[in-house]
């Protein structure tokens, strides 16, 4: 008969994750352009030779690709062509006077398609596309033209920005149970694969190459082999510990699978003695547990070289 613990999955708190990525952006001459004007509340678009017009400006057209253009200035005014609800925002699709595309932004107040809308500027200066605040409805405002651009001002070259993603992230059932082993017990448990008796780390309900519903649990080794590793030898953004260090996917005694984690080394000519093949053994961290591979588990020692 097949090990298959008798422990059961705990109810752990779902893993509150957050993505966070600075970086610049580069908008080119005419979105540059587009946002050093905007802040003067003048809306710049670009007319193509061939007669396309298009704000915000862009250095191609999204018809041909052609690149020979000059600036314009597009009227504040347009028609709704379509809309959305994101949370309590509308998001609308306008199309200025005059333009032949789409200008998305939010839209204020009710909505209703061929609606005529009009700009709504925010207070102040500022190099953005929320300088507009947004539509909003206005059924007597005069059709717009379309006007040529004299001198403009120096297009903005760089735009700092970040993206910041906060989720909340569900263990599961198998994922769950893993962590739950980590935590209680200490030690790393992965499920068979169909028919099988090597373990598949991290545990998951479908066998990823043959499709069938995976076996019972199995508790893995605390020493495993290297198959693949890197030695880290520079500081970079994100890490989580000085290097150097070695970078390694552990094949773990009775897994089928990789395991990533970390190998330390004293210096860059002892990572050298380390590659596939190389055996390792877990070192886990003293005091409480707290249900985590790269926290419970401090890194990995090698065993031989």
């Amino acid at each position: 008969m097949l090990y298959a613990p008798d422990t059961e999955t705990i109810d752990m708190p779902t893993l509150h994750s957050e993505l966070n990525m600075p970086y610049t952006l580069t908008p080119g001459r005419a979105a540059g352009t587009f946002l050093a004007e905007i802040g003067n509340k003048r809306i710049v678009g670009t007319r193509f030779k061939s007669g396309l017009t298009i704000a915000p400006a862009q250095d191609f057209s999204h018809i041909d690709g052609e690149d020979d253009y000059e600036f314009v200035e597009a009227p504040p005014t347009g028609v709704l062509t379509a809309f959305t609800k994101v949370g309590d925002d509308m998001i609308g699709l306008i199309r200025l006077d005059g333009c032949d595309n789409d200008f998305p932004h939010r839209v204020l107040g009710e909505a209703a398609l061929g609606a005529r809308v009009e700009a709504i500027w925010a207070d102040g200066v500022d190099t953005s596309i929320m300088t507009i605040q947004g539509f909003r409805p206005a059924p007597g405002a005069p059709v717009g033209t379309v006007k040529p651009y004299g001198e403009t001002a120096a297009p903005v070259e760089v735009v700092k920005y970040a993206l910041n993603l906060q989720y909340e992230h569900a263990y599961g059932p198998y994922y769950g149970r893993m962590f739950d082993e980590i935590r209680e017990f200490g030690r790393v448990m992965g499920v068979r694969t169909p028919g099988g008796d090597t373990a598949l780390l991290p545990p998951r309900e479908i066998d990823d190459i043959t499709h069938k519903r995976t076996g019972t649990w199995k508790t893995c080794g605390n020493e495993g082999t290297i198959r693949g590793c890197s030695i880290i030898n520079m500081e970079f953004r994100g890490q989580t510990r000085p290097p150097p260090y070695v970078y390694a996917e552990i094949v773990l005694d009775g897994a089928s699978t990789r395991l990533i984690h970390m190998i330390e080394i004293p210096d860059f000519e002892a990572g050298k003695a380390i590659g596939p093949g190389t055996r390792v053994r877990a070192v886990w961290r003293e005091g409480q547990r707290t249900g985590s591979l790269t926290n419970d588990i401090e890194r990995f020692e090698v065993i031989d070289a």
